[in-house]
């Protein structure tokens, strides 16, 4: 996918987001409060416009990409004190009617966040969101959560695709940017001072 299709694709996820704020004037619409006392089961629940999201569990390139991303992404911010890294934490992008996404990989700058124990939902958008593309995702979904991403507030944006061995920025500001195997990811003034091998992000998937 070259770089006018990732912007194609964005698009395509904005007007996504639209089409599902119409739908869910017509259903019942859930609360954040509700999402967050469902029983437990094994698939992952996220909230677009009241309406509810399943998701299948993840697969195994999905976690080992996500577990290198947070590894690498929390060693970095935790010794430089800039915040919090959160592994598929759930946050409140919006309200009445709820917004609530758990992206694979997120990151809140330090003193944005409640002192004290965090809420089960943190009612913010991330500095940075990082999503991994599972294999049953399609393209226009993912496109549809950075659109939600970036109107909440969301700096910069990340979608890794372990298909394509790439990685594509979505800043708040400018045009998407797509990264190869033999590219540097950083993540600009958000993370200030990070960066590591694209090819880093798939490291224990290729072993």
């Amino acid at each position: 996918m070259n770089i006018g299709q990732s912007q194609a694709l964005f698009n395509a996820g904005k007007e996504r987001v639209k089409a599902m704020a119409t739908t869910a004037t017509t259903t019942r619409l859930m609360t954040a409060d509700e999402l967050l006392a469902m029983p437990k089961d094994d698939c992952r629940y996220e909230l677009v416009k009241g309406e509810l999201i399943t998701m299948a569990p993840v697969g195994g390139d999905h976690a080992l990409v996500g577990t290198d991303v947070v590894i690498l992404l929390g060693a970095f911010v935790k010794a430089h004190d800039l915040g919090k890294v959160f592994l598929e934490g759930g946050f409140i992008l919006a309200t009445d009617p709820d917004t609530v996404r758990g992206p694979d990989v997120a990151f809140v700058r330090k003193g944005r966040l409640p002192a004290g124990r965090l809420p089960s939902f943190i009612p913010l958008a991330p500095d940075l969101a990082i999503e991994v593309v599972s294999p049953n995702d399609r393209y226009t979904q993912v496109a549809a959560k950075v659109a939600e991403y970036l109107a909440a507030g969301t700096r910069l944006v990340v979608v890794i695709d372990p298909r394509a061995l790439t990685i594509t920025k979505y800043p708040a500001r400018g045009e998407p940017t797509r990264l190869s195997e033999g590219d540097t990811l950083t993540l600009d003034d958000v993370v200030p001072g990070f960066e590591c091998a694209v090819a880093d992000a798939f490291e224990q998937m290729e072993e």
